[in-house]
């Protein structure tokens, strides 16, 4: 009993260190997010309370980016699940993300922030499998003759571009729907097999 219970402080602690790092981030960049900052926005008595969790900035902030995909693909799962035949799949996949991001501004805008500032290592392991997963997609639909030929690795990166490219439309108040519409529309032409 003591240690589950020892062991769901420790992830309260966690959260709550991570929610924060993201609300600094999304608000105040990158620099300003410092360990002393998160003591005082989450009311920590000391920076050893985060060390003893993160040893480093780097650190804190992959759990950050592995915290704000898990949201993703929590999010995101209901839809495609639902979806039947590859053209819909792709449609939903394209809904989905672009959901989550208008969904998760302050989230999407701290994971900017640790791009922005060198924090490709972190997020790389997280866009390479995003890839994985879409050249799947891609194959599987010229494989069944849903998709037309094209280079499923080439159709995967346009995607994914397109998609992150949104975020400051969504900031900017740009309807979700009509982006997410907007995007399905031209990755199923793209795809297509009718001229």
């Amino acid at each position: 009993m003591v240690t589950t219970d020892r062991r769901a402080a420790t992830a309260a602690r966690r959260r709550q260190i991570t929610r924060t790092a993201v609300a600094l981030l999304a608000e105040l960049g990158y620099q300003a997010t410092t360990f002393e900052a998160i003591c005082n926005r989450a009311g920590l008595s000391s920076k050893r309370v985060i060390t003893y969790h993160f040893a480093t900035k780097d650190e804190l902030f992959a759990a950050v980016a592995d915290q704000i995909v898990t949201d993703a693909d929590a999010h995101m799962r209901t839809a495609l699940e639902a979806s039947t035949g590859v053209r819909r799949l792709l449609a939903a996949v394209i809904r989905a993300n672009v959901a989550f991001i208008a969904d998760h501004l302050p989230q999407v805008r701290a994971l900017q922030q640790i791009l922005l500032n060198g924090g490709h290592g972190v997020w790389e392991r997280h866009h390479v499998e995003s890839l994985s997963r879409l050249t799947g997609l891609f194959v599987e639909g010229q494989r069944t003759g849903a998709f037309r030929s094209f280079d499923p690795q080439v159709m995967a990166a346009a995607l994914r571009a397109s998609i992150d490219s949104v975020v400051p439309l969504l900031c900017a108040g740009l309807d979700p729907e009509l982006c997410g519409n907007e995007l399905v529309e031209l990755f199923d032409r793209a795809t297509s097999q009718r001229p």
